[in-house]
């Protein structure tokens, strides 16, 4: 059960990391399906070490991206949620003085809270972000004309850092544009995939697929154009409008899918990160989602299957 509303900000972070893992989508780590190296251990181990660090009260959203990502890589040894601490860490900024202050804030509360925190950022904000991302050394946020990761401390606050790549990365996007994907496309996406009456767990995990679908759908993934180039990286948009126009998905397609995918090394990780996004976001709006648990991680019996619809 959710706790005090202040622990509702560290649940639903780690409530969503976990189901990141617990729902199987083809080219991400899962607990059923390992890949790129990885494990799903690596993942939910990294979210307990930067859960404290992403939701500490009253911190700068760049001291709580630095904090979390050093964290993250002395726990896993790997990046593992370097997008996913840019995109939460201003979400659990916002959400302090929203849940403080509303005890029933509505999504179009959340834009307003995201926004006076994102025009709250600061040049310190900004070398302590590019700190964590040369860290985490994921390629930075992609070749601008300048604010480059890894060429020179940053000269602009984080917001206008992050502007300078958002036509190049989904996640710099989220700021440029006041997180309107998560809190707008990503919510559309969840409350519609999940319906009207009870939500359990399978039909949760359905819905955690539906929306990370609906993403890769509709951009092309940022991670995979970094690494692969863009017109690959539009080729698996254009897969996986087919899969998200499906009611239903067939096991064994889904499987092949996700063995393809990581056999040529091709992981959607910034399609993941804004799934996370969205759930954590859910959560915080919606403490009630809680009471539906993840997949036992100890149990290691998660597969495709699970995301099923029957």
């Amino acid at each position: 059960m959710p706790g005090t509303r202040p622990d509702v900000i560290a649940e639903a972070f780690l409530w969503a990391c976990t189901l990141d893992v617990a729902c199987a989508k083809p080219g991400n780590v899962s607990i059923g399906a390992p890949g790129h190296a990885m494990t799903a251990d690596l993942f939910i181990s990294s979210a307990q070490a930067a859960c404290a660090a992403v939701t500490a009260r009253g911190a700068p959203v760049g001291e709580r991206i630095e904090r979390a990502v050093s964290l993250s890589m002395q726990a896993a040894g790997c990046n593992t949620n370097l997008g996913i601490v840019l995109l939460c860490a201003p979400l659990a900024h916002a959400f302090e003085t929203l849940l403080a202050t509303r005890d029933t804030p509505t999504a179009q509360d959340a834009r307003a809270a995201v926004r006076t925190t994102l025009s709250h950022l600061d040049l310190a904000d900004a070398h302590a972000a590019y700190r964590a991302i040369a860290l985490a050394n994921p390629g930075g946020l992609g070749e601008a004309p300048s604010q480059n990761v890894g060429t020179a401390p940053p000269s602009v606050d984080l917001l206008c850092a992050m502007a300078l790549a958002r036509d190049r990365d989904s996640i710099a996007r989220q700021y440029a544009s006041g997180f309107a994907d998560v809190l707008g496309f990503g919510l559309i996406q969840l409350r519609a995939a999940l319906g009207n009456g009870a939500v359990d767990q399978p039909r949760l995990l359905r819905a955690v697929l539906k929306i990370w679908l609906g993403y890769l759908s509709h951009w092309p993934d940022s991670h995979i154009a970094r690494k692969h180039g863009i017109a690959l990286a539009r080729k698996i948009t254009h897969d996986a409008r087919a899969w998200h126009m499906q009611r239903s998905w067939d096991p064994a397609a889904l499987t092949a899918w996700d063995a393809s995918l990581k056999r040529e090394r091709i992981n959607p990780g910034t399609t993941a990160d804004l799934t996370v996004a969205t759930l954590f976001a859910a959560a915080c709006l919606d403490p009630s989602l809680l009471r539906v648990p993840c997949i036992d991680t100890t149990a290691r019996a998660a597969s495709i299957d699970h995301t099923v619809a029957s």
